[in-house]
């Protein structure tokens, strides 16, 4: 590959962040071979949505908050590689985001307005959207559920960050009945595809890789059964495969004592853990800029990545819920036997 293709700019950049030349080009193939793409086109076009830009070239994105705790405004807006500074100031037009942004009032109003009239730009949704009562999430004396659906008409990508504008998640449990930006849009007959990357909170990975993929190749990437993008929730991600604590769930050791030093690496099932069901890459990527993740720091997983959370997965820290009973039903039937061949 010749390295030209790359401009100086970009090199500046990459190579600021500790970041190789050879190793950039290597991960640039390896990504190329997941997409499916060859891999100088998949250079050239990485390299093309990386590249520091002018305001006027910036893709325009454009987030909404709902009924949630900003939970994945700060998951995002804590990533590091790359910083949120470099993606906010240089890689994309930020044209809203309620927590983000500096103004308020009418002046958020007009730029909602003048944004949807033009068009052609990514929209994030973060947190549900009542479904009860309108007046549970009213922003600008407006209802939620209207900016959303106004916005979505004219996006090019719809991306559902978190759990909660995904599936439901929390506020699907309160009275104000949150349902999903996919709901919405469909009670709305908004033909739309949405993208659900579905962790409470949202993984920034997990929507800064997405972001570049619909930049890079102009479409939403290949999603599984329940929305989400197939390179993060497939089917070949089982949590359960790649967690440290495996071999004790085969060997029937559960914790059971956190008191008891013996028992601390052993499996997490009885403590309400359901890795064993859940289909997502934190046991490889982690959280924390790759520092930690749920299992690793003597947290359960709560398949928050999941349709069923959060009302589906309760209680979370016993065996009790029925997703729990469901693992062990599997368990006894043999379902979780590794292959010795």
């Amino acid at each position: 590959m010749k390295e030209d293709v790359l401009s100086p700019k970009l090199w500046k950049v990459v190579e600021s962040n500790g970041i190789h030349r050879r190793d950039f080009l290597k991960y640039c193939a390896a990504t190329a071979a997941l997409f499916g793409l060859s891999e100088f086109d998949f250079a050239v076009k990485a390299a093309h949505a990386l590249e520091p830009k002018s305001t006027s070239k910036k893709p325009a994105v454009m987030w909404l908050e709902g009924l949630g705790c900003a939970g994945c405004t700060i998951s995002f807006t804590g990533s590091l590689n790359p910083p949120i500074s470099q993606i906010i100031l240089e890689k994309i037009s930020l044209r809203l985001h309620d927590t983000v942004m500096a103004a308020s009032g009418h002046l958020v109003e007009d730029v909602y307005d003048a944004t949807v009239k033009e068009g052609g730009y990514i929209l994030i949704v973060e947190g549900s959207i009542p479904s009860a009562d309108d007046r549970f999430c009213m922003i600008g004396g407006r209802p939620f559920r209207k900016l959303v659906e106004g916005a979505a008409k004219n996006a090019t990508t719809v991306i559902a960050a978190g759990a909660c504008s995904s599936f439901g998640g929390i506020p699907r449990t309160t009275p104000s009945k949150g349902i999903s930006v996919s709901e919405v849009l469909k009670k709305a007959k908004i033909n739309k595809p949405v993208v659900n990357i579905s962790t409470c909170p949202v993984h920034p990975d997990h929507l800064v890789g997405t972001i570049l993929y619909v930049l890079v190749t102009g479409k939403v990437p290949e999603l599984d059964s329940n929305g989400r993008p197939a390179m993060y929730f497939g089917d070949n991600r089982l949590l359960h495969d790649n967690c440290r604590r495996r071999a004790h769930f085969d060997a029937g050791e559960f914790l059971k004592d956190w008191n008891d030093l013996k028992q601390k690496d052993w499996c997490l099932f009885q403590k309400g853990c359901k890795g064993p069901m859940v289909n997502i890459d934190c046991a490889i990527r982690r959280w924390n800029d790759g520092m930690n993740f749920c299992l690793d720091c003597g947290g359960v997983c709560q398949a928050c990545g999941d349709p069923g959370f959060y009302d589906k997965v309760t209680p979370l820290y016993t065996a009790e819920s029925e997703s729990s009973k469901q693992i062990w039903a599997m368990r006894d039937a043999g379902k979780f036997q590794r292959d010795k061949s």
